[in-house]
């Protein structure tokens, strides 16, 4: 049972890591403003304010 936890844990952390990525690229995207709006609009997990990935070090 704790390890069903713990891989529920990690799998949350990833999803909300892979949305913040996703809303990333899609801020940059060549694609029309409404479509970018609908696509970040319908991302799980993310935040309304755009929060910026850290810098690679």
């Amino acid at each position: 049972m704790i390890l069903v936890a713990n891989l529920a844990e990690l799998m949350e952390e990833y999803m909300v890591l892979l949305a913040r990525v996703l809303e990333h690229l899609f801020h940059e995207a060549p694609f029309p403003r409404r479509v970018r709006f609908l696509i970040l609009r319908n991302l799980p997990f993310v935040s309304s304010t755009p929060r910026l990935l850290p810098a690679p070090a």
